[in-house]
């Protein structure tokens, strides 16, 4: 894994052994080529960040600020690295909390581009991330007019009344959705 482009491409991520399911280097160039100019300037939220990949290119490629949530304190401190590595830290923060919680405290109209990478759903008795961050009003509303929400799911459907699909783009089991605030 490596930062793809930007102020800080090609350097290599660490990633977190076990704990996380880090998006894979085509399907994130694909995003970021889907994203366009839109992280000129951005204020970005990484939920479920991981090794911090989707916060980290989009600082590499020019969004103003990026907060990473990430429950796992192993993870966390990973994604601390990662940011010192590719001295992209000054413009990030490390909240280490559950994403759902922290989806609860997000105040209106504050960021410009939301990633989620929520674990996937494998059993019924698993708890179902991106379902609940469908369902989050709390979230819509953290979004700017104009903002743009970006899931990545499993391959499947959803039917929500909050987000309205813009495009989906599918990469074998891997499923990235660009919505939009209704």
């Amino acid at each position: 894994m490596r930062i793809i482009s930007g102020i800080a491409g090609g350097i290599p991520l660490k990633v977190p052994k076990g704990v996380t399911r880090p998006t894979a280097d085509r399907v994130r160039e694909s995003l970021f080529a889907t994203l366009g100019n839109r992280l000129e300037g951005a204020k970005v939220l990484d939920l479920f960040a991981g090794s911090g990949a989707l916060g980290l290119e989009s600082l590499s490629r020019g969004a103003a600020h990026a907060t990473f949530v990430e429950r796992n304190r192993a993870a966390a401190e990973i994604l601390r690295e990662n940011l010192e590595k590719s001295r992209l830290g000054e413009n990030a923060l490390i909240q280490v909390r559950d994403a759902l919680a922290v989806t609860k405290t997000l105040t209106s109209a504050s960021y410009d581009l939301i990633f989620a990478d929520p674990p996937y759903v494998k059993r019924k008795s698993d708890r179902d991330f991106a379902e609940a961050l469908l369902k989050s009003e709390i979230l819509a509303q953290a979004l700017k007019p104009g903002g743009l929400f970006v899931l990545e799911t499993e391959s499947r459907s959803f039917q929500s009344d909050l987000w309205e699909l813009e495009i989906s783009k599918t990469y074998g089991d891997t499923t990235i959705h660009f919505l939009n605030h209704r």
